[in-house]
């Protein structure tokens, strides 16, 4: 149960950024792209693509610009990215776990250490963060006035951890392991989620001040502006009172 509460927190945080609806549509072109590189343009063949699909679905991505996607990505002279991840503390020892897909390694190390620099934050070496985050299966569903009860067993009984209801969305969570099973369950059940993937979750959330807070914010809105970070992850604990 614990772990969908720190999932709660990102996503509140995660909910501002989305409205930038352009970068959503970059970011998930990109990892089109790179699941066509990896494992060709069949989407019934390639999980990965499979998920990528849609997730752009999800956030009703046209069906032409999907298709345009695919079909340069397939072609000779379409782009390779590379996928690397970064770890580093902000203000005060927040956490910070960054996942990138980029065609020039030496521009995107050069800007995510820039933006640590600027914000009082500071790159780690890799696996510093390793016990701070668990990869866990989230699945984002729009909450259709499906029987709560029912859905939840379902649910459970496909191996997920955590199930919770709220107005517009409902939350599965799982263990890494049980992705697969979880997404065979919906698609038996004939959901298509909203948004799903592994997720970096944080096992233990750090408190902070305003001032720090309000530093990290500016960290968090530099990293997701960077045309190369696709993900961003971290185990600050939200406090709405300091937004005002």
């Amino acid at each position: 149960m614990a772990g969908h509460s720190k999932w709660a927190n990102i996503k509140h945080r995660k909910g501002a950024q989305d409205a930038k609806r352009g970068k959503i549509f970059t970011k998930l072109i990109k990892e089109i792209t790179v699941a066509v590189k990896t494992g060709g343009p069949d989407a019934e063949s390639n999980p990965r693509l499979r998920l990528a699909l849609q997730n752009a679905r999800g956030q009703n991505m046209p069906k032409d610009t999907v298709e345009r996607a695919i079909k340069k990505a397939s072609g000779a002279g379409a782009e390779n990215y590379d996928e690397v991840t970064f770890e580093g503390y902000g203000p005060d020892g927040i956490a910070v776990f960054v996942e990138c897909a980029t065609d020039n390694n030496t521009r995107t190390v050069s800007n995510v250490r820039s933006y640590f620099r600027k914000f009082n934050g500071s790159l780690g070496k890799d696996g510093c963060l390793q016990f701070v985050f668990d990869r866990k299966g989230i699945f984002l569903i729009e909450n259709n006035g499906m029987d709560e009860d029912d859905f939840t067993m379902d649910m459970i009984d496909a191996g997920a951890e955590d199930v919770e209801f709220n107005e517009e969305l409902i939350t599965v969570s799982s263990v890494m392991e049980d992705f697969g099973a979880i997404q065979k369950k919906l698609h038996e059940l004939d959901i298509e989620p909203k948004e799903a993937g592994l997720q970096r979750i944080p096992n233990n959330m750090k408190e902070t001040n305003k001032s720090n807070f309000d530093t990290f914010m500016k960290l968090i809105d530099a990293l997701e502006e960077d045309d190369d970070v696709q993900k961003v992850y971290h185990n600050l604990e939200f406090n709405e009172a300091f937004l005002s």
